[in-house]
Order: structure tokens, then sequence, then C-alpha cells
């Protein structure tokens, strides 16, 4: 991982899936093992070039656009017309062991937050799925501002959404924003708008160490209760 420039951020936005929890898109690679197919193919098939914003039934879905049972139906044709025996169902149901929360991720935001950082999430969600995740963390606790595509009708790498955060947050320049997120398209994403961006690892413990090291400076070597 890069080391970013010593700057202290003013506010942090987080990723839900794939920072608060494990990695999202292993189900993907999961899946594909047991139909004995291409992970690259399956993971087009199901979520689409995710790096780009389009009308792919997925990313229609994540801005609220059409329901799950609608998207579920629209790929399972996809998957029937490359060949594949899958369908949305079966994709979700691999995510589900990555779903558990990282109490260390959780932690962080506490700390940054209490340090008098602005915090956000900025997630790609489902309608359908709202109540669960936001059942999955102390969202009042940890966030000064929660967006959810599903809500706001657009969805990382859309620009938009991170300009709209930070107008929330009360942010006037990118730069004092650092953004956490899981796949790398949504990082250049939050780049090109001018905040600076975090890539998080399956092993998250690089990223929370960079971005303890940026807000407490010598003082993270000591731990968050230096």
């Amino acid at each position: 991982m890069n080391r970013l420039p010593d700057q202290r951020p003013h506010a942090i936005l987080f990723d839900y899936g794939g920072v608060f929890t494990g990695p999202t898109f292993s189900a993907v690679d999961v899946l594909a093992h047991k139909l004995g197919t291409s992970a690259a193919v399956l993971f087009e098939l199901f979520l689409g070039p995710y790096d780009t914003d389009t009308d792919h039934p997925w990313h229609r879905l994540e801005r609220g656009e059409i329901d799950l049972a609608s998207a579920d139906g629209l790929i399972t044709k996809l998957c029937r017309d490359a060949g594949v025996a899958a369908d949305l169902t079966s994709f979700l149901v691999a995510m589900a062991p990555t779903a558990g929360v990282r109490d260390e991720m959780v932690a962080l935001a506490r700390e940054v937050r209490a340090a008098g950082l602005r915090t956000a999430l900025v997630t790609n969600n489902l309608a359908e799925f709202r109540d669960h995740w936001r059942r999955s963390l102390p969202l009042d606790d940890l966030f000064d501002v929660v967006v959810d595509s599903s809500e706001v009708g657009m969805r990382k790498p859309d620009l938009r959404i991170f300009t709209l955060t930070l107008a929330r947050l009360g942010i006037a320049d990118p730069t004092a924003a650092l953004f956490l997120d899981d796949f790398h398209g949504n990082v250049t994403a939050a780049r090109r708008a001018g905040l600076r961006g975090l890539l998080v690892e399956p092993d998250p413990a690089a990223a929370i160490a960079e971005v303890r090291r940026l807000v407490f400076g010598s003082r993270a070597e000591a731990g968050p209760e230096a």
C-alpha cells in the first residue's frame, strides 16, 4: 500500500462492504469455483463493469431504480444467455459469509470521530438490504452523514456521490477528505473528485494503520489510547 502525503484530513469517508465487513467481491470467486466457470465472466454478468456507472441491472438496483426481484430476473437472463447456470440469489447467498462486522474498523471510526474529524459512510447498497446493514453498525455513534446509493439515486464511481457527501459534511475542499474503499475503481473515482483515496485490502490492517498515522501522527505508534 502506498503511503499517503502527511496532510491530516478533516473528514474521512468510509465504504461499507469490504471495509466494515469482509471482502465483498470474493463471493464471485467462491461461486465461480462451484460452477466451474471464470470469475471474471461471472463478475461481469452479476455486477457489470463495476468501475463505471451503466444501465446494467445491478447498477440500476444500487441506484434504487429497480427492485431486487426485477434485477434478479434480468441478471438470471444475462447468465442464461451466456450459458452460465447461475442467478443473482446464488451470488447473494455466497456473499453471506463475508457479512460479519470488523470490530477493528468500528474502533477506527470511533477514534477518528472522537478526534474531531467529520465522518461519513458512502455505500453502494440495495434498498432491500437497508434495514439489515443499518442495524449492523451504531451509525449515530460513528458517522455524521450516511449516504446510501439506493436512497440518493447515484452510486460510486459517479463523482457526484462524493460531491454530495462532502456538501453534507460541510467540507468545501475535497483534498481535506480521505476515502476508504475495497474496490480500486471507487478509490480512483474519489481521487478524480479531488479526495485522497485509500484502498482497503482483504486484510485491513495496513489501511487502518495508515489512517491512524495521518490522524494521530507519532501517537499512532503507541495505539489509540496514547
